[in-house]
């Protein structure tokens, strides 16, 4: 990853749309933000996506920080105006393949590869992510000051949440429609009373204990 072209700086006071503006007067643009979701849940799916704006989305924020009718509401426009989108699902168990962060890694450069515009530069949300081919910033809450990556954070949120309703079809007892597999009290009673099914990620701690409390 790299710093900003001199020149490219942004001011505090810059909006959510400071970034790419920035990026843009250099002329590197389209820009890419890449995020994912469900990286914190022991069950489900890690979803990564990836976003190319070449305009405004009204209402956007950063996935986390939107309610659920107004993430959906975003979601519907970013499909609608993005110039792209691409999203990749990785399952449970090649987490614990993998282990998480390289599950992470991959997940968020096979989302920038997957994209049918070839991005001149990519905005990541925390962390840089090396091999995406172009240069690149990583942006400390970038979900939040990011135009790119905040629609990224709500592609992968809305896609994530609505894997975990189906789920919840196929596993009633989890309850994974109200938590989405994140280890709120409940799931972790949940876990104590029924062990992990299909969906949990037995590398995690607390996955882990259920198993071998019921061994």
């Amino acid at each position: 990853m790299t710093r900003l072209a001199r020149g490219a700086t942004i001011r505090r006071d810059a909006g959510l749309y400071g970034y790419e503006r920035a990026l843009a007067r250099q002329g590197l643009t389209p820009v890419a933000g890449v995020d994912e979701a469900g990286r914190g849940a022991c069950a489900g799916p890690l979803v990564a996506a990836a976003v190319v704006l070449d305009r405004s989305i009204p209402g956007l924020a950063d996935s986390k920080l939107l309610t659920q009718k107004r993430r959906e509401v975003c979601f519907e426009l970013i499909m609608k105006r993005a110039a792209d989108v691409s999203v990749v699902i990785v399952p449970a168990a090649e987490c614990d393949r993998m282990g998480l962060q390289q599950a992470n890694i991959a997940a968020l450069r096979r989302a920038l590869w997957r994209l049918s515009v070839r991005p001149g530069y990519v905005l990541t949300d925390g962390f840089p992510v090396d091999g995406l081919g172009v240069p690149g910033l990583a942006v400390w809450k970038g979900d939040r000051v990011a135009a790119s990556i905040a629609a990224a954070s709500v592609i992968a949120k809305v896609t994530r949440d609505r894997i975990m309703v189906q789920l919840h079809e196929q596993f009633p007892a989890y309850d994974f429609a109200t938590h989405k597999g994140y280890s709120t009290p409940v799931h972790q009673q949940t876990l104590r009373d029924h062990g992990p099914c299909a969906e949990h990620r037995t590398q995690y701690v607390n996955v882990k204990a259920s198993m071998e409390a019921r061994a």
